[in-house]
């Protein structure tokens, strides 16, 4: 998690985030102190539920808006690889700091064995903004990504040859007929179960590779609905915590999104947690999931 440190709406990144919200009446200022009070409550809570977490701190120079959403330019695997992302807004590009992975190796242990980047894809104008991008069924290799001007099919495919998975591309838009920006807005795929928004997939065809694809994995199905998405319900994230817990992370308004029915079907498979993220889903178009980038 990187804790930030100029946290604020970005009109480089709105353009392709339907999202995202202008400040309106408060200050910056205003608006990084209420984004910081959300990420503190936000690590306790993790904390309480006995979760770990390490925490990187954001520098005010230079300034990264986006830089509390770690796991759209890093990425973390199994045998210590770790994937480095192309990201489609310059602003972005500056939060790859190469000393971060230097002070994860020598502060907290981590074994990185390879460094995979395919940064280079930037100069080619094509992008994948890492688990925004791509939600990945690890167990089963597979990468599911909706196409956007964030994630281009080549990146993709160049991901999955690296890493062994098997890409399954789709087309994903919103009420307005409008590309979903991320992968991540509308899916997630947990140990036993998967959300996922298929009112948004208008192809049959496509809709059906995906079902057939996680049924073959065994995973209960909650299908979610685009006004739930608008709350960010798709935008969670399951981890295990540090007794081999399960537990789904989410929003207090992705968590107060769901119907009764999917609440029980989800308490049945696994923990939940929730927090109030309201500033830092309003202005920087993200919620929980993108807050955290997980470490395998």
């Amino acid at each position: 998690m990187v804790r930030p440190a100029g946290f604020g709406y970005n009109p480089e990144t709105a353009a392709t985030n339907a999202f995202q919200q202008e400040l309106g009446e408060n200050t910056p200022e205003q608006v990084q102190q209420k984004a910081l009070d959300e990420f503190n409550q936000f690590l306790l809570n993790l904390w309480a539920n006995r979760i770990d977490a390490i925490v990187l701190e954001d520098t005010p120079e230079p300034r990264t808006p986006d830089a509390i959403f770690p796991n759209n330019w890093i990425s973390f695997h199994e045998g210590g690889k770790v994937v480095l992302y192309p990201m489609m807004a310059t602003a972005r590009r500056q939060e790859r700091h190469p000393d971060i992975l230097k002070q994860l190796q020598e502060e907290h242990n981590l074994p990185f064995t390879e460094v995979i980047d395919l940064t280079y894809f930037e100069e080619q104008g094509k992008f994948l903004e890492g688990t925004g991008s791509l939600v990945l069924d690890r167990k089963n290799k597979i990468a599911f990504a909706c196409i956007s001007e964030r994630t281009h099919p080549e990146v993709v495919e160049a991901f999955c040859e690296k890493l062994g998975y098997r890409a399954i591309l789709f087309h994903a838009t919103d009420e307005q007929g409008l590309p979903i920006y991320h992968t991540n807005v509308i899916m997630s795929i947990g140990a036993d179960f998967a959300l996922i928004c298929l009112e948004s997939i208008q192809s049959e065809e496509e809709q059906g590779e995906i079902l057939e694809a996680l049924v073959d994995a065994g995973k209960d199905i909650i299908d979610l609905s685009l006004k739930q998405i608008r709350k960010m319900a798709g935008n969670m994230l399951q981890v295990r915590n540090r007794v081999g817990e399960p537990v789904l992370v989410m929003s207090e308004k992705a968590y107060k999104a769901l119907r009764k029915d999917q609440f029980e079907e989800l308490k049945k498979l696994t923990k939940m947690m929730r927090s109030d993220l309201r500033t830092i889903e309003a202005h920087g178009g993200g919620s929980a999931r993108c807050m955290l980038a997980e470490i395998f």
